[in-house]
């Protein structure tokens, strides 16, 4: 085993990245890059965390700083959920931890929003605490170089992997232990054509000796995504717009949109145009134009949406769903980047 680590270590120091959160002990700056690179690339998660850190810096300006201001930096990162957690589980550090980050794994692990792999990656990293990390990258490596055939997934597969990932801990270097495999997996033992012929560890991966790299790491079967079909209204009024606040437990919950119409079937576009926008009660609208379908994916959905752009003489009747704003003001509400999209199909909207 002790080879094994020597090889991996000797990897790292020659092909790791250089980045920000490598060159710090800061539980807080440690804590908002895991979480940012879940679901994320390192290439897109790198710009967020520079400027998510350069405008909360420590726990108490994040936990201090408005819900909008904070989804709107994460804007296009997606998974929304990981943005409200950082932003509740700041104030809680800020006012049961007196804005000093916890520094036991036990209680990191207690945080909103964090489990056993972020709590164990900041536990190691900021404080030298023995906890092995198990991202998808260090699955996928594990999987492959002991051969490994319980189910990723599962949770007697979750159990074995961290029986081996405790069996191989370095206790004397926690934090650069677990750095190496994540970069080990994440660069060398990809997920798609790994180097298997420059890999240092070839020689003795069970994977390799057989041909079988593709078939590791073991998943259960994925589950059937869901269509949706969504249509929203760019209601335009003498330079004015109207958005909502999605508030319901669903997808971008906090974030904001156009006044939308979903229905359980796709539409054609004589149909799209029979609509009535949901925020008028009967007042009368000029149809500017009407986009063409864009697909958006999501990690359990797809979404099919439409841009209907149409303007209005009067200011309709508002309710508490609905508000009007100078399309100017825009950029300072977090949207969804389908919203986006959808607005650059139209030259009156620029974000």
């Amino acid at each position: 085993m002790a080879d094994f680590l020597h090889l991996i270590y000797q990897w790292y120091n020659v092909n790791r990245r250089e980045l920000p959160w490598r060159k710090t002990t800061d539980p807080y700056k440690i804590w908002i890059s895991e979480i940012i690179l879940q679901q994320t690339r390192v290439e897109q998660g790198l710009e967020y965390y520079l400027k998510f850190t350069e405008r909360f810096p420590d726990c108490n300006t994040l936990a201090s700083a408005n819900e909008d201001l904070v989804l709107k930096l994460w804007q296009g990162l997606g998974y929304y959920s990981r943005a409200r957690n950082l932003h509740a589980t700041a104030k809680i550090i800020s006012n049961n931890y007196n804005g000093v980050f916890p520094q036991t794994y036990s209680e990191i692990l207690s945080l909103k929003g964090i489990g056993p792999y972020t709590a164990a990656a900041v536990a190691s990293i900021a404080f030298g605490l023995p906890y092995p990390v198990l991202d998808g990258n260090v699955y996928r490596f594990l999987s492959r170089y002991f051969g490994i055939k319980a189910r990723v997934d599962s949770a007697a597969g979750k159990k074995e992997f961290l029986k081996v990932a405790c069996e191989i801990m370095n206790p004397v270097k926690p934090g650069f232990h677990n750095q190496a495999l994540m970069e080990f997996g994440a660069l060398q033992c990809t997920p798609q054509a790994p180097d298997c012929e420059n890999c240092p560890l070839s020689a003795s991966c069970y994977a390799f000796s057989r041909k079988a790299t593709e078939q590791f790491p073991v998943k259960t079967k994925k589950t059937v995504k869901r269509n949706r079909y969504f249509y929203f209204y760019l209601i335009e009024n003498n330079n004015s717009i109207w958005l909502e606040k999605r508030t319901r437990k669903d997808i971008w919950k906090n974030l904001y949109q156009f006044p939308v119409i979903e229905t359980p079937n796709e539409l054609n576009t004589q149909e799209v145009a029979g609509l009535h926008p949901p925020v008028l009660n009967g007042e009368r609208y000029t149809l500017i134009s009407i986009s063409s379908p864009h697909k958006h994916v999501l990690s359990h959905q797809n979404l099919f949406a439409r841009l209907i752009h149409i303007r209005v003489e009067d200011s309709p009747f508002l309710n508490e769903h609905y508000f009007k704003i100078k399309k100017k003001n825009i950029h300072k509400y977090p949207v969804p980047r389908l919203i986006e999209k959808l607005a650059e199909t139209s030259n009156f909207l620029k974000f």
